[in-house]
């Protein structure tokens, strides 16, 4: 039987880069936000004990999908013999900053979390989705975060609600490359509390992007006639927040031919919230 599961992108509202750990791992401050854009991730539950993926994810051998780790990472909790194929319905674009791996890795936990009875609570949950990558326990903490630390210490807050218009530049941004910028400003004074402002700050990774990729400048200068446009994550994709779906759809229809993009709502939740047991 197969089961279709949502994997909701994120945006970063802001992001600061606050320091540098001695590993090499930089720590940051940001606020995470969901939005109703999503993957589909399709799971059909194995007897076999065999974890395998459906369909091929051009650029990403079958052992490095993060889908396919996010199974076999649950399985020794599960039953003896459970098994998982796994296949991707990719709507989100691969390094845009949208989280879209990060986020199909975590709602495979989630969902395989009941599908396989392990019954796991949210906080270890997160706890195994930081061994995946650093963006992976936000999804599975299912609701808008002030992140801390690499991305793993997550506190809820409130944001109003909202209606994104999201560019998608046509160019993959590095995530790694970025960091390693020289130019990257690594020392943005850390917020003491929770931003009472989910909209405050910056995104200290968006010159490094912008003077190496003109792509991206260029979609941001566009957006930035119609409100205060920002990158998310290291990018590609950049945003700009409406109170109402009609005046982001306005400014949608003024899109120019030579780029893409699209409308979504902030969720407060991710839409398997309720999935996980604790």
């Amino acid at each position: 039987m197969n089961h279709a599961f949502p994997a909701p992108a994120k945006l970063n509202l802001f992001l600061h880069v606050v320091g540098r750990r001695a590993d090499g791992y930089h720590l940051l401050q940001s606020v995470f936000r969901l939005i109703d854009r999503a993957d589909t991730v399709h799971l059909s539950l194995r007897a076999d004990g065999r974890v395998v993926r459906d369909g091929d994810l051009p650029g990403v051998p079958e052992d490095h999908d993060l889908t396919v780790r996010a199974a076999r990472l649950l399985q020794p909790y599960a039953a003896a013999g459970a098994g998982v194929g796994i296949r991707l319905e990719k709507l989100l674009p691969m390094g845009g900053g949208l989280g879209g791996g990060s986020s199909d890795a975590a709602t495979v936990l989630l969902a395989l979390n009941r599908l396989w009875g392990v019954g796991l609570p949210r906080e270890t949950l997160q706890r195994l989705a930081l061994q995946l990558g650093a963006d992976v326990p936000v999804f599975v903490f299912g609701r808008t975060a002030f992140a801390e630390g690499v991305g793993e210490i997550l506190r809820p807050v409130s944001a109003p609600p909202a209606w994104y218009v999201v560019l998608t530049p046509p160019v993959q941004v590095p995530t790694a490359t970025i960091f390693s910028a020289p130019e990257l400003t690594r020392d943005t004074p850390p917020l003491k509390i929770a931003p009472f402002s989910a909209g405050m700050g910056r995104n200290d990774l968006q010159p490094v992007v912008v003077a190496r990729y003109p792509e991206v400048a260029r979609h941001l200068d566009w957006l930035a006639q119609f409100g205060e446009a920002r990158m998310t994550g290291s990018g590609a994709c950049v945003f700009a927040s409406f109170d109402s779906e009609g005046a982001a759809r306005d400014v949608l229809r003024q899109l120019p031919e030579t780029m893409q993009g699209f409308v979504a709502r902030g969720l407060d939740r991710h839409p398997l919230y309720d999935f996980c047991a604790g």
